[in-house]
């Protein structure tokens, strides 16, 4: 990862979220089976990655299958999987030398044992590294991740009036994490497709046209610059500044 660690935007997020769209179209727009715009998106990842690393963002989240995609076309879940059980294999060694913390949000039932396994893993061999966490939301759904919540809070016997927002985020996927400050949304669509919504309340969002296989370095400052320009002000009102005498 040959970066130049520290050198940012000017407010820079420290949580970036991503929604990497756009795999499909990018490949058909080639002649290419939907396939091979997966397997170009999960290359891209150490691309953004080292550009994070760059910019000074402390953890990013990345959109890897949703729960709702099972209910694709079962060749291309299949391969989805394929891919993605490479991925882990091929990369996690080097993202450990890196100084990468791999997190996971969302649930491990339906996944394959091998698959559940690999996750696993690389979670336990990754995580007391710190230059970058990298939280992979795979069988995630931002719906399924508040049921769950709320199932374990019952489970747990938390009565309702312990109940706040503090407590809530201890029980989600994300729990230790900062809420993200951006979600950028790659291949044009407009729309948050349950993704971290209870995490993004307060999120500024940034949407492109560029499919996800595309978006390099300068695409990826290109929001950031964007990001700088937001005015932040978390359902308050920006006070005035006080006039000097």
């Amino acid at each position: 990862m040959s970066t130049n660690e520290g050198e940012r935007s000017p407010r820079g997020p420290h949580h970036l979220g991503i929604i990497m769209d756009g795999n499909g179209r990018w490949a058909q727009a080639r002649g290419l089976p939907r396939l091979a715009g997966h397997r170009a998106g999960t290359e891209n990842i150490r691309r953004v990655l080292e550009a994070c690393v760059e910019f000074g963002i402390k953890v990013l989240t990345i959109y890897a299958f949703s729960t709702e995609n099972w209910g694709r076309p079962q060749d291309e879940v299949r391969g989805l999987m394929h891919i993605l059980s490479e991925y882990i294999q091929r990369e996690v060694s080097e993202l450990h030398r890196n100084g990468v913390q791999l997190r996971h949000s969302g649930r491990l039932a339906g996944i394959s044992d091998a698959m559940q396994e690999q996750i696993r893993d690389a979670l336990e061999l990754t995580k007391h590294n710190d230059r970058i966490i990298l939280n992979v939301a795979f069988n995630y759904g931002g719906r399924a991740e508040i049921m769950d919540a709320v199932r374990r809070l019952l489970s747990d016997g938390i009565a309702p009036e312990q109940v706040d927002e503090a407590l809530i985020n201890r029980y989600l996927y994300t729990a230790g994490l900062p809420d993200p400050d951006l979600i950028v949304r790659t291949g044009g669509e407009m729309r948050i497709s349950n993704f971290l919504i209870w995490q993004a309340a307060y999120a500024e969002y940034y949407a492109t046209p560029t499919f996800w296989p595309d978006f390099d370095r300068d695409e990826l400052l290109r929001a950031l610059e964007a990001y700088a320009q937001r005015d932040r002000r978390f359902g308050l009102v920006k006070q005035p500044a006080l006039s000097r005498s």
